[in-house]
């Protein structure tokens, strides 16, 4: 009895996670395939990283992915009956520029002698969803105890203050802290065998994507490469990457529905570019199948990628376009890692997958897709 009602809160829970990303599938796939365009337009010097085009198209690009927990309050809110507009403003308060400048330059604010640990909310998705359910909480309670006469702007005035603080002070850094430590971990993983790092991480990457929880990995990846000059921990999350491309692509294969399949293209050809989020909330993810199948395919390639030892010397997200940075010894057992990722999530996927046209058209039509 015990176990199938932690299976239910699992289901629960991965159909609400599913629920919140749907609706945006389409805006990260057309920014996850202008960044990776972008990309190729800088890498070919056919456009210039400091010109006013580029600043333009990268504005266009980001903007979804560096404001997602604004876009995530709207649907998070609706997950969790919450009042949209007080969820907006709590993200919109996350991101405001001088917390953010503060926070981005380590500096430790004090709430009434109080310290705020500083926390990097861009991109972040954890804090606002817990914000978003504790929002549903204040504001009905408020609402059933404060009289109506001043219910308008006590209620908004109250929610928000608690909510924001609760953020700043508990979810934000719960976040951090599980990120900063499994960053550790890995460090102190990859030192003892890098072969396991890979192996590891390949298959816990993806996961951790869901939860917000690799933005510590890749905060050190970034301190790695401006310390020593060179990373491992990019180039090893690559096969995770192309494996749940492979893992979406054989669900867009083996299903019938037209209307589903031409959703899926753009998210397999976004996380070919290296933004895997379109096809992970929207594709694996809610078939739970395809998303293990992708992690296994992960592992596999990790191993293989975690064998060669190879190293970037740039903080670029893998994809298919920025392979070639990756260059240099044991090159070719790196991109047999990579493919060995894709091929696996492909074929097991394909192994397992039903058509599930039916089952495909109800979410799009839940999500507001079609």
């Amino acid at each position: 009895m015990e176990h199938d009602k932690k299976k239910k809160l699992l289901s629960r829970s991965i159909t609400a996670i599913s629920d919140m990303f749907t609706p945006l599938m389409n805006l990260m796939c057309a920014g996850g395939i202008m960044k990776g365009a972008l990309l190729i337009l800088t890498t070919t010097s056919f456009l210039s990283d400091s010109s006013g085009t580029y600043l333009i198209l990268n504005a266009i690009s980001d903007s979804t992915f560096y404001f997602l927990p604004v876009l995530l309050a709207i649907t998070s809110a609706k997950t969790f009956r919450a009042n949209p507009f007080y969820s907006t403003v709590v993200a919109l308060i996350l991101l405001y520029p001088s917390l953010t400048n503060a926070f981005e330059a380590g500096t430790t604010l004090y709430f009434f002698n109080l310290p705020i640990k500083a926390v990097t909310y861009h991109s972040s998705i954890i804090p606002i969803i817990a914000a978003s359910a504790l929002l549903a909480v204040t504001e009905h309670f408020f609402d059933r105890i404060i009289p109506e006469l001043v219910r308008g702007f006590l209620t908004p005035l109250l929610s928000l203050t608690i909510v924001s603080l609760a953020t700043l002070f508990v979810f934000g850094p719960i976040g951090a802290i599980i990120g900063d430590a499994l960053a550790w971990g890995y460090s102190l993983l990859y030192s003892f065998s890098s072969p396991a790092a890979g192996l590891l991480l390949g298959v816990l990457i993806q996961p951790m994507v869901i939860f917000g929880f690799h933005w510590g990995l890749l905060l050190v990846a970034i301190n790695n490469i401006g310390v020593t000059g060179h990373d491992s921990i990019i180039p090893i999350i690559a096969p995770a990457v192309f494996a749940q491309a492979g893992a979406a692509l054989a669900v867009m294969v083996k299903n019938k529905n037209t209307s589903f399949r031409s959703l899926c293209a753009p998210a397999v050809l976004s996380a070919l570019f290296g933004i895997t989020e379109p096809a992970l909330f929207n594709i694996n993810l809610p078939r739970k199948k395809p998303f293990v199948f992708g992690c296994i395919g992960g592992a596999a390639g990790g191993l293989l990628a975690g064998l060669s030892k190879v190293q970037t010397p740039a903080f670029v997200f893998p994809s298919l376009i920025t392979l070639p940075i990756y260059y240099g010894e044991h090159f070719m057992l790196y991109l047999t890692g990579c493919l060995s990722g894709f091929v696996i999530g492909f074929f097991l996927t394909s192994l397992k997958a039903s058509d599930t046209a039916v089952a495909d058209i109800g979410v799009l039509a839940k999500g507001g897709l079609i």
